[in-house]
C-alpha cells in the first residue's frame, strides 16, 4: 500500500472512530487540550522525519509520555510529566550508520490550582534533564533543571496556550557540551461535542550554547473513542520543520498520537 493510501485510510479510520464518540468525550477532549488537566493519561506520540541533512537521514522517535495529577489540597494539584524518548535513526551521524536506543527523560511538575478561573489556568514548577539515554549519540550525558510553566484559555470547545521551560545542566561528563537550551509550545485547539477535533501546535527549541533554533508545526485531526472499555484518543498530521541548521533540519515528516485515558 502506497504512503497516500496509508495516510488517507488513517483519516478514514480516525473518523469513523470519532463517529462513536459518548457523550462525555467532548470534556475529555477538553481535558486532553489542557496539558496540566486532572485526568490521568499515557499519550504514546510517534514523530517520524525524512530528509534530514546533507545525507538526507530519518529519524523515528517514539514520545512515552505519561501524566499523572496529584491532589496536593483541595485548591491545588500538582501534575506530574515524563517524557521518555524510544529513537531509532539512519544516515545521520554517517552514511549508512544506525543508532537505536533511549533518549534523556525529561521530568516535569506543575504546581497549580486545582480549578479554573474565567476559562483561565496556570501552572509552574521545575523541570529535570535525565541522562538515562542508552547510545552516545542519543544522550547528552547532562543532568539538567530549570523552570517551566504553562498558561492557557478555555472557551467553549476553543483551547489556546503556551508551555515553556528552560534547562541548564548542573552535572555530567566534562567532555560533553553544556546544556543551556529554552523550549516553547505555543497551542491551539477546538473540539467538537462528538470528541473530534483539530488543533496544532509550533515547537520552538533555541539552544544557545551552539546558537540554533528548531522550528517544528505540527497541525493534527483528534477524536476521542473507546475500545472495550478503554478509551482513547487518536491523532494524526503532517509534521513541518520550519527552521533548523543544515546538518539537522528534516524535508518532511509526520506525527501519530495514541492516547490512553483514564478518567476518574
Amino acid at each position: 500500500m502506497k504512503r497516500g493510501q496509508i495516510t488517507i485510510l488513517a483519516f478514514l479510520i480516525l473518523f469513523s472512530f470519532t463517529g462513536m464518540a459518548q457523550h462525555d468525550d467532548a470534556e475529555l477532549a477538553k481535558k486532553l487540550a489542557n496539558p496540566v488537566s486532572s485526568l490521568i493519561s499515557v499519550p504514546f506520540q510517534n514523530n517520524t522525519d525524512y530528509g534530514i541533512g546533507d545525507l538526507n537521514g530519518s529519524r523515528n522517535t517514539m514520545n512515552i509520555q505519561p501524566v499523572v495529577p496529584l491532589s496536593l489540597t483541595k485548591d491545588y494539584n500538582l501534575i506530574i510529566r515524563i517524557i521518555m524518548p524510544v529513537t531509532t535513526q539512519y544516515n545521520i551521524t554517517g552514511p549508512g550508520e544506525k543508532q537505536a536506543g533511549l533518549g534523556d527523560f525529561v521530568l516535569s511538575g506543575f504546581f497549580g490550582p486545582a480549578e479554573s478561573k474565567n476559562g483561565i489556568t496556570w501552572a509552574a514548577g521545575p523541570v529535570f534533564l535525565l541522562p538515562v539515554g542508552t547510545n552516545d549519540y542519543l544522550t547528552g550525558d547532562k543532568f539538567g533543571i530549570g523552570p517551566t510553566a504553562v498558561a492557557l484559555k478555555q472557551s467553549g470547545g476553543f483551547t489556546f496556550g503556551a508551555l515553556v521551560n528552560q534547562i541548564w545542566s548542573v552535572a555530567g561528563s566534562s567532555d560533553r557540551a553544556p546544556v543551556n537550551q529554552l523550549f516553547l509550545q505555543p497551542f491551539f485547539a477546538h473540539n467538537w461535542k462528538s470528541g473530534a477535533g483539530l488543533g496544532f501546535n509550533f515547537e520552538y527549541t533555541q539552544n544557545w550554547e551552539a546558537g540554533t533554533s528548531m522550528v517544528f508545526f505540527n497541525p493534527v485531526i483528534n477524536g476521542v473513542t473507546s475500545i472495550s472499555k478503554q478509551k482513547i484518543q487518536l491523532a494524526v498530521g503532517p509534521r513541518i520543520n520550519i527552521i533548523g541548521p543544515g546538518h539537522s533540519r528534516s524535508s518532511f515528516g509526520w506525527r501519530a498520537v495514541l492516547v490512553l485515558l483514564f478518567p476518574k
